[in-house]
């Protein structure tokens, strides 16, 4: 039986990539090919591409590897602060005003939380000890404790749609996706230390440059993203997606730091754009209702789950290309989630069957549908490798 639909996830049903090495064509509904500009020399890169990185966001840790901004996420690189955790995957249910706790080893639910209306997305805290789960219509966000699994007092914090934290860990970002604001916070109390309103509807999902210095955003309901300067706490560049009725999502930065992905679930496709100079993007087709964007362990591929027909399409960074498709055997709505720790499953929601989908990344093959909640969405895999969360499911560097 499907879920019912909340308001906020019917208006959802009411792609940027232009990288310095390849482009590719607009295209809708899952179909179309790719183009290649004639000043492109080879989707193959001839050597070692390296981390466009610049002068780092002052009290940011410095990139481990200038090849690769995720160098710190590979398999069993936990931090000392998480590597007593119990291994969880957390998945707040926007219907039901919970959070299932799924035990990743015998895929069984294992607990389940009462939090606040209608949660979003389960964060890491940016000094990765606590899990906030973002009560977008209850106005709260509840603290987990990922050592006991237990909930705490919730903190009022108004519109929580999703939450990020800056690279340097001075600043949560709460984006206030109904009251138009990047609401930038003390990232343990929660105490207000700026607000920037913006212009555009929806802001909801984002992602930091390697340097730390700007990140782009998402504005789903107006088809737009933004520039934010991380340190001035203010907009600096806003742009209109060039296909009609598009609704960014998730956005991630390439592994190389030169190019930001962002996933769109009606125009079916992937975004890419170059950051800095922040030019009109172009459009990956994917699959219907393209949502979320994962990467792997290895920095290697990246996993977009296409929502709206069941599958999850596989970009390969080297070849520049996407790759694979796989399909959920039984249909389904893979939506947001995480990769395992050691890198050998991927989690995702399935936002309008009320179940958890394991996926092999090695072979796309279905491990388990595990029956949760109504209305499942940003889950978070809990513990990953990392020294920092950017917030989000778990973006970690």
């Amino acid at each position: 039986m499907k879920t019912p639909l909340t308001k906020r996830t019917a208006a959802l049903f009411a792609g940027a990539f232009l990288v310095l090495l390849a482009g590719c064509a607009q295209g809708g509904e899952g179909a179309g090919a790719r183009g290649t500009p004639a000043a492109v020399a080879s989707a193959t890169p001839a050597g070692p591409k390296k981390a466009s990185v610049g002068t780092a966001l002052p009290g940011m840790p410095p990139v481990l590897d200038p090849e690769d901004v995720y160098a710190a996420d590979r398999p069993g690189m936990l931090s000392p602060v998480v590597k007593d955790f119990p291994s969880r995957v957390y998945v707040p249910n926007t219907n039901s005003n919970t959070v299932s706790v799924i035990d990743p080893r015998t895929y069984k639910v294992i607990d389940t939380i009462p939090v606040g209306v209608q949660p979003q997305h389960v964060v890491p805290s940016w000094d990765l000890k606590t899990l906030w789960v973002n009560n977008n219509r209850g106005h709260t966000l509840t603290p987990i404790d990922p050592a006991t699994g237990e909930a705490g007092k919730p903190v009022d914090v108004h519109d929580p749609y999703n939450l990020y934290f800056t690279p340097n860990g001075k600043y949560a970002v709460v984006m206030a996706s109904l009251d138009r604001e990047l609401v930038f916070r003390d990232p343990h109390t929660m105490e207000i230390k700026h607000t920037e309103p913006v212009s555009c509807y929806g802001v909801n999902h984002a992602d930091f440059s390697a340097d730390g210095r700007y990140f782009i955003v998402s504005c789903e309901f107006s088809a737009e993203l933004l520039k934010v300067d991380t340190e001035r706490m203010k907009v600096v560049a806003q742009q209109k997606l060039p296909f009609e009725g598009a609704m960014p999502q998730d956005v991630k930065l390439s592994p190389d730091g030169k190019t930001f992905y962002i996933a769109d679930m009606m125009a079916h496709g992937v975004w890419v754009l170059d950051g800095e100079k922040f030019t009109q993007p172009k459009l990956l087709p994917t699959g219907k209702g393209a949502h979320g964007l994962y990467i792997g362990r290895d920095s290697k591929e990246m996993y977009i789950p296409n929502r709206g027909e069941g599958s999850i399409s596989v970009f390969d960074f080297a070849k520049d290309d996407l790759t694979k498709k796989w399909w959920l055997p039984d249909g389904g709505s893979p939506d947001m989630g995480g990769v395992s720790a050691d890198g050998k499953v991927l989690w995702l929601s399935g936002r309008y069957d009320a179940e958890v989908y394991a996926i092999d990344t090695r072979s796309g093959k279905q491990l388990a549908r595990i029956p949760v909640g109504s209305g499942p969405h940003g889950l978070a895999v809990y513990p990953q490798p990392g020294r920092y969360s950017l917030g989000h499911t778990g973006v970690f560097r």
